[in-house]
This record gives C-alpha cells, structure tokens and sequence, in this order.
C-alpha cells in the first residue's frame, strides 16, 4: 500500500500530454488551444467612429454651446463597412455611424444628441466635446503581433470571440482524450429498470460520464458489466484499443467475485499500484500499457469511485491536455474535520467567502456509502491521518468540483 503522494507521483510520471489537431471555429468550445494566437492585424484596423453623429475638425466646433450653436455644412454621409472617400474642411461636418472610418480632415466626433439631428444639409453643433471625443484609433486595443490567446487555454465563449474576431476559422488544439468506462457488479441494475431482491442502482457510470466531460474529454465507450470474469476479460480487451484512459468501477478489492485486478494484469497492463492509504477508496488499481493508455480501476462504491476520479484521474487529464490542474485551494474549517487515524481523509463538502477569506466545511453524512453528502457539495475536503479532529479553524486543502459553482 503506498501513499497518496507516492499515488500522485506514480500518476504523474506516466501520463503524456496527447497530440495536437486542428479544429473549425464551431467545434473549438471545451478545447484546450495547442498554440499560442497572435493578432494578424491592428484592433482598430482604422481610426473610426464611436458613436453615431458628425464627423468634424474640432477647431471648428470648440466654441459650440445651447445659447451660441456652431452651424456646419454636411458634406455626406458614411456608414459602417463604408468608405470616407470625402475630406472634412473648414466649416464641413459628414455624417457618421459607429464604426464607419474616419475622413481625412476630420478629427473628433460630435454625438448625434448635441446636434440638430441627421438629414439636413447643415447642422447646428450644441455642445462642444473634447478633442478627439468619440474616435477609436488604429491599435488602441490590440498591436499587430500582439499576443491573443495562449497556449494552454481553455477555450470558452470569451475566446470563441476573439479569435473569431480576428477571422481565426480554424487552430490547432489538443485532442480530447478518448474515455472508455466499464461498471461491474451483478447486484447492478440501470435507473429505470425494476429492483430485484439485493440489486441496487447503478450511478457509477452516470456520474463518471459528467465528471469525463467535465474535464474536456470524451467517453467512447460505456458499458456495464456482470462478474463474470471471462466477460470482463472480454470487455477490457475490446475497450483497451479505443482509448486513452480506460476506468473500470467495481471488482477492483479482494472479494471472492473482485477479477478487474486480475484481468487487466492478464492483458498486460503494467500495474503502478494497487491499494493507497486513503479513507474512502484504499482499493484503487493503477497501470498503464506499453503503448501509453492509463487504466484506473476504481473501486464500487460511488463515493470512493468519484473520490479517485476527481484526486487522480483529473489530474491525469489535465496533463492529457496540457493545462495546470488547478482545483485545489485552502480554506478554515468552520466545524471540526474527522479525520482517520492510519489514512488519509477525503470528505465531500462546502466551501464559501466570509470575512474576505474562504471557509469550508465537510458534509454531516461522513460515511462512505452515503451517496447524498454529494448534494450541495461544492469541494471534496482533505486531510492527513492523525489522532484527534482537526479543530474548527484549522486551514485544509480543498479541491473544487469542476460541475459545482462556487458560491460566495
């Protein structure tokens, strides 16, 4: 049995960040950017206008006031995605939508509500606004070459837009690792079947299929499984080939009816570990395969099998992706932390602001089995082993659920 750092390490050193792909601009939402994006061109690409009104030389226009208008000739109009072919003189004001180029001669725009309105042939300016008012320059947001989007960027809405902007159709992003997820047990029923006798439902291969998309990745495979251990050989064969991370749920402890250890040994996984002092989920596999796949069999119970998951494999997946995994934060304990004796603790739980720092604490329902101290959870709470509780205001590590807001 190893320890959870030794678990960690053992992780880290044999995932790999997968290969990169190009992909079009409408697919790019969840992608991890495999390149950094710089500006092909200026933001402003021209000087233009910021709101609708008059293009004018302020000089003409400073004195302007409600009681003494300035009056201006309009010498045409320019709209955005238009050309200002026209040059502004003396006296001459052109009318300007936001957006539109600047004309040459002109150097600020006065506001379409401190004029007499639009459509005439002049214009009566009522108020002066400063030099350069209501102009956007050349560069002013972001210089050609500039820096975009980074490598290793998450790309959400944000990102979608700039890069859009920027007429970036299509850019290289690391591929999404291919997720194959196997449940065993032949007390196993899927919601919506009838109970039978002892069964129970199976929520392992629910709530580990959000908790893969959550982090990016895809799940390619889905299946669930009896203990039969020819099936299960079976199985794993199959699934192998297709994937990245293989994760199995069940039949990974040392029960009578446990063949995952056994069979994934039998085609060659190489096994890194197998038990982590850990409460819950001290029965966690861990290997890989010549060709780089990661197998994690986690055990069956579904707060011992999310407790792996979200400790190990997304740690793993953010290497796959080349990002930093950055779940983890401290926070004071608001109430005390049972923590266990010989093994270190995981409890599910909550984590807020108060004081302009965070305070967490673990959910009343602290047994393994008890799948409910999920709800309302935003954090799964740690703890090394000791003798006593850790007392309210002790500071804990707190690793953020990536499906859950944080909630001030």
């Amino acid at each position: 049995m190893i320890t959870v750092k030794e678990a960690h390490e053992a992780i880290r050193a044999s995932a790999r960040s997968l290969p990169l792909e190009r992909v079009s601009l409408a697919s790019l939402e969840g992608r991890v950017l495999g390149e950094d994006v710089t500006a092909g061109f200026a933001l402003p690409r021209f000087d233009n206008a910021a709101m609708d009104g008059f293009a004018v030389r302020w000089h003409d226009v400073q004195g302007a006031a409600g009681d003494t208008p300035v009056t201006l000739n309009v010498i045409g109009e320019v709209a955005a995605g238009g050309s200002a072919e026209q040059v502004v003189g003396k006296g001459e004001a052109l009318q300007i939508m936001t957006g539109a180029p600047m004309p040459a001669g002109a150097d600020t725009v006065v506001v379409f509500e401190q004029t007499s309105g639009f459509g005439k042939e002049t214009v009566d300016v009522y108020k002066a606004p400063k030099k350069c008012a209501n102009v956007r320059y050349v560069g002013e947001e972001v210089a050609k070459g500039e820096l975009l989007v980074r490598r290793g960027s998450r790309i959400t809405v944000a990102e979608i837009g700039v890069l859009a902007a920027f007429g970036q159709s299509e850019v290289m992003v690391f591929r999404r690792p291919r997720i194959g997820l196997l449940t065993v047990g032949d007390e196993l029923r899927m919601p919506g079947e009838p109970l039978v006798g002892a069964s129970i439902y199976n929520s392992n291969l629910f709530s580990l299929e959000v908790g893969v998309r959550s982090a990016g990745a895809e799940v390619v495979l889905s299946r669930q499984l009896p203990d039969d251990p020819s099936l299960i050989a079976n199985a794993l064969e199959e699934a192998l080939p297709q994937c990245d991370i293989l994760l199995t749920a069940g039949g990974i402890s040392t029960g009578e009816y446990d063949f995952m250890q056994e069979k994934l040994t039998g085609l060659g996984i190489r096994q890194r570990f197998w038990k982590v002092a850990q409460k819950p989920g001290k029965p966690f596999f861990f290997g890989d395969d010549p060709d780089g796949r990661l197998v994690f069999g986690l055990p069956g119970n579904p707060l011992s099998a999310l407790v792996c998951f979200l400790e190990y494999v997304m740690p793993a997946l953010a290497v796959m992706q080349d990002v930093p995994y950055l779940g983890k934060i401290e926070a004071r304990l608001a109430s005390p932390f049972p923590v266990d004796r010989k093994r270190y603790r995981f409890l599910f739980g909550r984590v807020w602001q108060k004081d302009g720092g965070l305070s967490c604490s673990p959910s009343e329902r602290t047994e393994s089995h008890m799948i409910t101290s999920l709800v309302g959870a935003n954090c799964l709470i740690e703890a090394p082993a000791g003798e006593v509780p850790l007392p309210e205001g002790s500071v804990v590590t707190c690793n953020l659920l990536p499906w859950s807001t944080f909630n001030a």
